[in-house]
């Protein structure tokens, strides 16, 4: 779940609309698929994840792009969407774009789309886990049931929708678990230390003590990538 910094979408005023570095660029035999993203990590598992044979995936920074959508959407999949469509806009190219987070059901399903922000705008993974560990104080296991959850929206700037804007192809993963009663491990991000996934006995591992293998394996990302993965192969990557 990433938040947004202000613009909106493309030709809005404060967004620097500048020529992709690689549009136009002569044909290498791969085609060039944007992932809305500054993360390196997030790239490489992406990358990892779809397996495409016929893309390379580049970064937001790979091609310089600025400005940031305003992701008010009520639910990860549209705040991928959001996301999509405004860097495809903004590149000319098509545009990947993920939203993730936590659910919680002694929650009513928060901190959901405010899972990266949730105990403030700049917390930390360890601030958002404190938070949520003492919003949970003293409930038993069952009563700790918690959800991760992965939208991944694909946005092609040369399609339209029936309303002239850009159609939207989107995948969905969950993967299912509870909170555990304290953080456990050092692997993962965000909440994987408090995260015991579905299968793991009360006091058994989280995500955190998972390997990057077993991880990838049942994640909710890679759910979604493994979904979004057929959808892009039917469209030639």
């Amino acid at each position: 779940m990433t938040r947004g910094r202000g613009g909106g979408s493309a030709g809005r005023p404060g967004v620097a609309l500048r020529p992709s570095p690689l549009a136009g660029a002569p044909d290498d035999g791969d085609r060039v698929l944007v992932v809305a993203t500054r993360s390196a990590h997030k790239l490489r598992e992406l990358r990892d994840l779809l397996a495409l044979e016929r893309a390379r995936l580049v970064s937001l920074d790979d091609l310089g792009l600025d400005g940031e959508p305003v992701e008010d959407g009520q639910t990860f999949a549209t705040n991928a969407a959001l996301k999509a469509r405004f860097y495809a806009r903004l590149s000319g190219l098509p545009t990947l774009a993920d939203d993730s987070g936590i659910e919680v059901d002694a929650l009513d399903g928060g901190p959901g789309v405010r899972t990266r922000r949730y105990a403030g705008e700049d917390a930390t993974d360890a601030q958002n886990n404190a938070k949520l560990l003492a919003a949970l104080d003293g409930l038993p296991p069952q009563r700790r049931g918690a959800r991760y959850r992965c939208a991944l929206a694909f946005a092609d700037p040369t399609g339209a929708g029936p309303r002239g804007g850009l159609p939207v192809a989107t995948a969905r993963g969950t993967l299912k678990g509870r909170i555990a009663a304290a953080p456990r491990g050092t692997g993962g991000f965000g909440y994987d230390p408090i995260f015991q996934p579905e299968g793991e006995p009360p006091g058994g591992r989280t995500l955190g003590q998972w390997s990057p293998a077993e991880k990838n394996a049942v994640s909710h990302r890679s759910r979604a990538a493994r979904r979004m993965a057929r959808i892009l192969a039917r469209r030639g990557y």
